[in-house]
């Protein structure tokens, strides 16, 4: 079960990665907004060291401002581009739901051991 914990652990923090991109995307016209963003692979590390507890809420991941937008700040200081937002949520959609398939596979081939084969 070790593998269906990893990819439910992954499955939360790419949920919470969507909602991060969603609110950068939200705000892409609010004056002084800086992007946020999440380093995946550490909040999954840091996931994957620890027996049991899942993230609940935004307190639990370590969030980044981006200040310099990649070089582009707007003259209202907002650091949000577009762009580079929609890229970011297309690729998460993408990498959730391969994960998704994932546990479906692995929960398919459960069934299929558990049933010793007869379906």
């Amino acid at each position: 079960m070790q593998i269906v914990d990893l990819i439910g652990k992954a499955l939360s923090v790419r949920a919470f990665y969507h909602k991060l991109v969603s609110a950068n995307i939200a705000n892409s016209q609010t004056p002084g907004y800086k992007s946020k963003e999440i380093d995946f692979r550490a909040e999954l590390d840091k996931r994957a060291g620890s027996a049991g507890r899942a993230a609940r809420d935004a307190k639990d991941y370590k969030v980044t401002e981006n200040e310099s937008g990649q070089g582009l700040v707007k003259l209202d200081g907002n650091t949000v581009t577009l762009e580079t937002e929609t890229v970011r949520l297309t690729e998460n959609q993408l990498m959730y739901q391969a994960l998704v398939q994932l546990a479906s596979k692995r929960f398919s081939m459960m069934r299929y051991l558990i049933g010793e084969g007869k379906r």
